[in-house]
Parts: C-alpha cells; structure tokens; sequence
C-alpha cells in the first residue's frame, strides 16, 4: 500500500466519522483538525507530500475515532499507532 493510499483510508475513516474534508493550499504542513461552529473540519494540505498529510491525518483519526472499536485494516491501524501523539 503506497502513501496516497493510505491518506485515502484514513480520510475516509474521517469522514465516516462526520469529520468534513476540506483541501486547501496551506504552504506544505499537512493540514490539521479543527472545529469551527461546532462542526469538525479535517484541512488537508493540497502542497504537502503524500506522507506529511497521512502523519496529520492519523493524528486526527486517533482524535476523533475509537480505533478500538472498529475494522481498520492492520496497515493503516499501525501507521495510525506509529504517527499519533494521542494517547486513548
């Protein structure tokens, strides 16, 4: 499973979880979670690489979903565990 791949999981993971998708150009940080007016809005860095976004993409999805309580392919839960500052 390559990088762009494994960004595709975790954002659908995501969005299955009411968290909006917003791409937008943010200079190459990855993008991050945050909530304006109560809705919870993932911003996906459109000048980051592959990886960057999928590092702060799991850090979001260690926020937002109980990742003990659902299938999440083996790869994608070890890349979640591997990049996430989140203790749950």
């Amino acid at each position: 499973m390559n990088e762009q791949s494994i960004l595709d999981e975790l954002l659908a993971l995501l969005e299955a979880n009411g968290v909006t998708i917003r791409n937008e150009p943010l200079g190459g940080s990855g993008g991050g979670l945050c909530i304006i007016k109560g809705e919870r809005i993932f911003f996906a860095d459109t000048q980051a690489s592959s990886i960057v976004s999928a590092a702060m993409c799991a850090e979001a999805v260690s926020k937002v979903v109980d990742v003990e309580q659902i299938f999440i392919k083996p790869l994608i839960r070890q890349f979640i565990e591997n990049n996430s500052n989140h203790v749950t």
